[in-house]
């Protein structure tokens, strides 16, 4: 089997996958508006449910190039009554979106436990990515059904507008509530609530008097850190250094759909710099997009000098 005719199978199996989501979608939204959802509560492995989410988003993730770390509070029982299926889903979603819009740095996920009630607890979900982020007046379109924050969104990152509708209604479903904090340009966190049920077993287990909080969404950032978009800074010629090696790798094994998503990459962290770099990477994003190896090759020698001579390397 052809190269060509590989790409094209991959291709179509990416169009089918995204199929599916955009008709699981409209089903549940469908579902959930017209009243007819039910959840599906039962007793289940919080951590292994939580490995599941990890293993199913973790290859794509370092395939980009970013770090993912996921942290579990000990006071979370090792299993807890509750709809599986949806907290993944909301979860997955998340993870999802914050995988798409971030193209340096990392994504984190806490879980932490907030309250208690009897037989009943509050769980405390945060995402956070450092990613494009969202202006302040744009966060409130984000739980809309078909919003998405402006058009050029749906058209370079595609999706439906309805994964974080439909995440809203099914942590309500759950007791809780789900928001959003986040900036331009400087990432974004989701962060959500549940509540759930706790066996007599393992409500043997629980400290009433020792419950989790919440942790500030500063706390999240890390100090010091040099952003790695702003041109020029040792953390960004680390970044451009980085993924420019994979782009031309992804090259050579002629795997032209990573390609571009490095390639992407690469703009993003030049948007910064002076007009003569910006030029020369729409030249290479070019010559990426029409597979053109000999041009790629020149193209990316000559950028790679001009960031030596400015980067002072």
């Amino acid at each position: 089997m052809d190269k060509q005719t590989i790409r094209a199978l991959q291709m179509m199996e990416r169009c089918c996958g995204d199929m599916n989501k955009i008709i699981d979608n409209i089903l549940d939204f469908s579902k959930l508006e017209a009243g007819k959802f039910t959840l599906e509560p039962r007793r289940f492995h919080f951590r292994n449910m939580l490995d599941y989410v990890r293993s199913n988003h973790i290859n794509k993730l370092t395939e980009k190039g970013l770090a993912f770390f996921m942290t579990v509070s000990p006071r979370i029982p090792e299993y807890v009554i509750g709809d599986e299926l949806r907290i993944v889903q909301v979860l997955g979603n998340l993870l999802s979106n914050a995988q798409k819009f971030t193209s340096v740095g990392k994504i984190t996920v806490e879980a932490v436990l907030t309250a208690q009630v009897k037989d009943k607890i509050e769980l405390f979900f945060m995402v956070k990515d450092t990613g494009i982020g969202i202006d302040i007046e744009d966060q409130d379109k984000l739980f809309q059904s078909f919003s998405q924050v402006d058009a050029s969104i749906s058209r370079k990152y595609g999706g439906t507008g309805l994964g974080l509708t439909i995440c809203k209604q099914l942590v309500e479903l759950m007791g809780g509530r789900i928001e959003v904090a986040s900036e331009k340009n400087k990432g974004s966190t989701f962060s959500f609530s549940i509540w759930v049920g706790v066996s007599e077993e393992d409500e043997s287990l629980l400290q009433p008097d020792h419950i989790d909080m919440p942790l500030d969404m500063a706390a999240f950032e890390d100090e010091a850190i040099e952003d790695a978009r702003q041109f020029g800074t040792r953390e960004n010629r680390k970044n451009l250094e980085k993924n420019l090696s994979k782009l031309i790798l992804c090259v050579e094994m002629e795997n032209w759909e990573k390609a571009e998503v490095f390639m992407d990459t690469v703009r993003q962290l030049t948007q910064e710099a002076p007009g003569e770099v910006r030029r020369m990477v729409l030249r290479l994003k070019m010559a990426v997009q029409k597979e053109n190896y000999d041009r790629i090759m020149a193209d990316f020698a000559e950028l790679f000098r001009v960031l030596q001579i400015q980067g002072g390397g």
